[in-house]
């Protein structure tokens, strides 16, 4: 491989490709593609489009990162795909840039680990330090947030959010916004209480765990209504930051909550 680049690799000639990138064999990277520095693509790698990957991030066979998204709106407008550092993209992943009707980008953020056949679609906005399992796909316009650990052969609906330290069980089908902090799981996903171990694994401390549990048990074992349940979070307990993005998180839902 002459300097980090294998002769079998196709690549498209105004291609950005910083330093101490390495490019295997029999990978295809066309126009508008922006490698930044320390990046490996093992092999048989696909990019194109307005696509940029940032540093030290390793790309395994037979992935494909910002093609066109499956989205029959879409004739061929100018959008993006913007993955930051340190991810782990495992093989067979399909990465799709933006469609239109959002804000015309993909984004991926930083030290992520996407495993084998995860699919991320048009205008998802993927946070960082997230865990998706094989096969875990997401729908146009998902969220996720940071730390959050998807399970192998979920499928996510289109514009449902995933909040942050939160949980989802292998093979469930989640059609409504999943709280932060919160493990969820089901063919048609429901709640099962909080990520009590994740949140332990991430130093979170006793005392945080138990006001969040106290505040699971008034959003969704007192029978309340969401607006009187988040009002009796603000009454009674401690407005950490916690409790802040977990109400915050609650009061932006479009979808519903996930109960």
């Amino acid at each position: 491989m002459e300097k980090g680049i294998h002769p079998t690799a196709i690549i498209s000639t105004d291609v950005e490709i910083e330093e101490e990138t390495l490019i295997g064999p029999f990978c295809i990277i066309r126009e508008g593609v922006r490698l930044k520095k320390g990046s490996k693509l093992i092999s048989n790698v696909v990019i194109e489009g307005n696509t940029e990957i940032g540093e030290n991030s390793v790309i395994y066979p037979f992935t494909s990162i910002g093609l066109p998204p499956q989205d029959l709106k879409y004739k061929g407008q100018k959008t993006g795909l913007k993955i930051g550092n340190n991810n782990i993209i495992r093989e067979y992943t399909t990465i799709h840039r933006a469609s239109v009707g959002g804000d015309g980008i993909t984004t991926i953020g930083d030290n992520n680990f996407l495993m084998a056949y995860v699919h991320i679609a048009h205008d998802c906005k993927i946070g960082n330090q997230i865990i998706m399992a094989n096969a875990a796909t997401l729908a146009g316009h998902v969220t996720i947030e940071d730390y959050a650990v998807i399970g192998g052969l979920v499928a996510i609906h289109q514009f449902t959010r995933i909040g942050a330290y939160s949980m989802v069980g292998g093979f469930s089908g989640v059609g409504q916004d999943i709280p932060p902090y919160m493990i969820a799981s089901g063919a048609r996903a429901k709640l099962f209480g909080l990520n009590i171990i994740g949140l332990k694994r991430f130093g979170f401390s006793e005392q945080t765990i138990n006001e969040l549990k106290k505040a699971y048990k008034i959003l969704f074992r007192e029978k309340r209504t969401l607006k009187d349940a988040l009002k009796k979070i603000q009454e009674d307990l401690p407005y950490t930051d916690e409790m802040k993005h977990l109400i915050e998180f609650i009061q932006k839902n479009k979808r519903g909550i996930c109960r």
